[in-house]
């Protein structure tokens, strides 16, 4: 029997905010271990989730006071790290968070999250799609 499943495109979602915790716009954004929006950061317990949509400043808030909209599903310029750069090899490969705005080509000690797939790779940065 069919059923009427409802659904969202997930390209643009809310997340809770991490307690005392500012995110900007632009900026990588991972899940904690508890399921809370924070800066994406070379964490093993961090998850992608997407892009920052705008500022959100719950830095004097409580652990979900205030929610951040994440952007995914799109192809994103991030900084290419200066040591472990990503190279026109790593296309359609993972590539791995080293903070908010950088990638890396590898995990290093495993304690790098993936960030999403490599698309290409320029002078000026990294393009990959969250």
């Amino acid at each position: 029997m069919d059923r009427n499943t409802p659904h969202k495109d997930g390209q643009l979602f809310a997340v809770p905010v991490a307690a005392a915790t500012e995110l900007f716009g632009g900026h990588i954004i991972a899940a904690g271990a508890d399921g809370l929006a924070v800066a994406a950061t070379a964490t093993a317990a961090n998850v992608t989730l997407g892009v920052c949509d705008g500022w959100v400043d719950n830095s004097a808030g409580e652990a979900g006071d205030q929610d951040v909209l994440v952007r995914r599903g799109k192809a994103w310029l991030l900084a290419n790290h200066s040591t472990d750069p990503v190279s026109q090899s790593s296309v359609g490969r993972d590539c791995y968070v080293v903070d908010s705005t950088t990638v890396a080509k590898t995990s290093g000690d495993d304690a790098r999250p993936v960030a999403g797939k490599v698309l290409g790779v320029e002078a000026d940065g990294v393009w990959v799609l969250i």
